[in-house]
């Protein structure tokens, strides 16, 4: 089955950068559509950044906007999320996820495979 996994999850002070990557196997990664949703304490999950399979187009939410960047390096089957300026509230889990389709979008429930998440705190 389909195996995305996360990793560089840590602690960081604010204003500090961190980068996540997802490695996936099973999935038709070059095809696939990719993003990044967050998911922080007692709070819904929540999209962060997406990615259409070519790398062509790319969408952030508005809270992350000049500060993240999503890239995907189709030839390793690895998604990435590069985050700087962090703040405390972007404390929280981070997931990739993958679809069943080139096209990205910003809504969790059309995305099919999910990591099992990796935490990033982001201290004061």
């Amino acid at each position: 089955q389909v195996q995305l996994v996360e990793s560089g999850g840590g602690l960081v002070q604010a204003g500090g950068s961190l980068r996540l990557s997802c490695a996936a196997s099973r999935l038709a990664f070059s095809w696939s559509a990719m993003a990044w949703f967050r998911q922080a304490p007692g709070k819904e999950r929540d999209f962060v950044a997406a990615i259409s399979y070519s790398g062509g187009s790319t969408y952030y939410a508005d809270s992350v906007k000049d500060r993240f960047t999503i890239s995907r390096e189709n030839a390793k089957n690895t998604l990435y999320l590069q985050m700087s300026s962090l703040k405390p509230e972007d404390t929280a889990v981070y997931y990739c996820a993958a679809r069943a389709s080139t096209v990205a979008v910003t809504t969790d429930r059309e995305y099919n495979y999910w990591g099992q998440g990796t935490q990033v705190t982001v201290s004061s």
